[in-house]
């Protein structure tokens, strides 16, 4: 018996659950990434943490000791915990990157075609 897959494209709408409010944003999904990251202002604006460790990670900008968090979101109904790394990301597209930690745990595949417009 095979297990329902959840389709994702490169992109998702995904809501962030802080203790006291809710964001819904776009992420990026990366399959490429170990670990998902969400952005400082992001974190604080939602009350987000507290740090649970910190962990050195490699990124396009370089090799870097980024805090952890644990996070809440909702993923196509979904409501997954995991850990985050904190990073600021205002600089980029997304203030979220969903990496395989999420993508592992939730079962989900990535389409690439999915949500393009043709």
């Amino acid at each position: 018996m095979t297990e329902k897959r959840i389709i994702l494209g490169l992109t998702e709408k995904i809501i962030v659950i802080g203790p006291n409010k809710e964001e819904k944003v776009i992420a990026r999904i990366d399959s490429g990434a170990t670990a998902s990251s969400i952005d400082l202002k992001l974190s604080a604006k939602l009350g987000l943490g507290p740090i649970t460790r910190t962990k050195i990670v490699k990124s396009a900008s370089g090799i870097k000791r980024r805090p952890i968090i644990i996070v809440k979101v909702k993923i196509n109904g979904d409501i997954l915990e995991e850990e985050f790394t904190l990073a600021d990301r205002v600089h980029m597209t997304y203030p979220v990157l969903i990496g395989q930690n999420i993508l592992k745990k939730g079962k989900f595949l990535i389409d690439p075609n999915k949500g393009e417009k043709k």
